[in-house]
This record gives structure tokens, sequence and C-alpha cells, in this order.
């Protein structure tokens, strides 16, 4: 009704491969952040109630099976958990964890355009996503400040460093030098077997059952979206970035 214009079909801006041009940006920018000691690494951190544990997991095998989760025991127990739910036409959905590591500090403004605003945004541009949070995220609610707080101290190498990281390595919107932490969570596939009651343009409330092939879970397929959108946010960042102090913008046009 927005836009006048209804193709049943799905398809356009509600189709996932409009990602396409996300991910092609995204590992433009991956070059970028690699070249400055860089790395932003997404993965499936859980499945419905399955979740990874942490003391399980190898890099490699989120990148060689199909729901991109580091956790052999939780990846074999997820794709149980979702032949059962197809089995039931029903769809299930998750949470992806992306660390950014090797972020220097600096990065990101404290009022306007703070660098976990600017993440969140572009992390809930993405299609199915219906939450998104930043270190320990909405786990501070039920923290106090002496358990949320992130101690300050220098390392043997006399470099500030935080013993802790709830903060999820950004601090006032601007980069604190620890890993970025960011999680997002994703919707269950909403186009699912079940017969489920809609409404259609007649005004008639009605019942539909959907057909055709129709994934139960698309959240590994958006592990490489969520991880593209983090790494375009955080180029445009770091090129804004440059231009913070006028001595550095003297230096950059005085060569």
């Amino acid at each position: 009704m927005k836009y006048g214009f209804r193709d049943y079909r799905g398809g356009g801006r509600s189709s996932g491969r409009e990602t396409i041009s996300r991910v092609a940006a995204g590992a433009v920018a991956a070059a970028i952040l690699k070249e400055l000691g860089i790395s932003v690494y997404a993965y499936t951190k859980s499945i419905g109630p399955i979740t990874i544990d942490n003391q399980n997991c190898r890099k490699e095998y989120s990148l060689n099976n199909p729901l991109s989760m580091p956790d052999p025991d939780a990846s074999k127990k997820a794709e149980q958990y979702i032949l059962e739910k197809h089995e039931e036409e029903d769809s299930v959905g998750g949470v992806i964890e992306c660390i950014v590591s090797g972020m220097p500090a600096g990065i990101g403004e404290p009022v306007f355009d703070k660098l976990d605003a600017a993440l969140s945004r572009a992390v809930m541009s993405i299609g199915a996503v219906k939450g998104v949070e930043i270190g320990d995220g909405f786990l501070v609610a039920t923290h106090t400040g002496s358990e949320n707080n992130d101690p300050f101290a220098y390392d043997k190498d006399k470099r500030l460093i935080k013993l802790t990281n709830h903060a999820g390595g950004i601090l006032g919107g601007i980069s604190d030098g620890s890993e970025i932490v960011l999680r997002a969570a994703i919707k269950p596939t909403a186009s699912i077997g079940r017969p489920q009651s809609t409404a259609n343009k007649n005004n008639e409330n009605i019942e539909i059952q959907i057909i055709g092939r129709h994934d139960p879970i698309i959240v590994p397929r958006a592990v490489v979206v969520v991880e593209s959108m983090v790494a375009i946010t955080l180029v445009d960042h770091l090129f804004q970035g440059m231009t913070s102090r006028l001595d550095r913008i003297k230096e950059f046009y005085s060569k």
C-alpha cells in the first residue's frame, strides 16, 4: 500500500538477494581493513535454544560447515533441531556474533555519530534482523556498576588496556582498542508450511498455507552479510577519523 506495488512472489527489497551488493562491498572493505591489521569474523552463536560452548570452538570449523557454527557438537545438535522443525513445517531463528580484532582506539564520535550506533544501524538494515547488542548487551540491565565497569591498567609493555570487556570494545561511542563484540538476533523464516491466519486485499480474514521451497532457517546465510555490514561501517568511520584533527589533515595534504 505504501509504494502502490504488490508482487506476491516476493523479491526486490523483500528478498535476501539484495544482500549480494552488501557482500561485494564488504569484500572490498575487508581487504582495506586487512591492510590495517583489522579482522572481522562472524559466526552462528546460537540456533533456537542451542548455543555454542566457547571452550569447544574452532574458527576453521565454522568456515566449513553449513550452519557456520564454530562448535562441532552444537552444530550437530542444531542440525537435528532444524530438521525436526522442518518436519513440523515450522522454522527457527538464531543469533550471529561478530568479533572485530585489531581495531584502534579513537574511532567514532561521542554524540551524533557513535560507532556502536552506526554498527547497530548497519546491521539492523539487514532483513530478518530484529535486535542488535554490543558487548554484554541486554545482560547489563541485570548487572551492578561494579560488575559492569571495565578496569583500565597498563600491561608489561606500558600499553593502556582493559582488564575486562563488558562494553564490547566501544566506550562513549568511541572504539577503545579492545575487541569489538556485536550480536544480531535473526528471526525465524516467515514462510512456513503450516496453515496461518491472514487477511486479503478484499478486507477478508482468510487462512493461507505457503507452498514451494522455503528455508527453515536463514541464520547461516546472514553470517556473511553481518560480517560485510560491520566491515563497511568500520572503513567509513576509519576514513572519517582521519579528519578529526587539523594537524592530520595538514600532514596528509602537505605530502
